[in-house]
């Protein structure tokens, strides 16, 4: 395991019931648990996030540095 892994910080999310759902449908899809999905996808999104990419399909805002 990594370091960053070792440390973990806990973080309470309210989301809708309906959210929620889809991210478990998701999730199981995936195999993985909700916990893991939601992880991941903030993971992905700071990835993009980071390399400059859009973070959604279409989304062409052009980045000031």
């Amino acid at each position: 395991m990594s370091a960053d892994n070792d440390k973990r910080k806990q973080l309470l999310v309210r989301i809708s019931d309906s959210l929620w759902k889809d991210i478990s449908r998701w999730a199981e899809d995936d195999f993985r648990s909700v916990n893991g999905q939601i992880e991941w996808l903030l993971t992905e999104c700071v990835k993009r996030h980071k390399k400059g990419a859009p973070l959604f399909r279409g989304d062409n805002d052009q980045r000031q540095e």
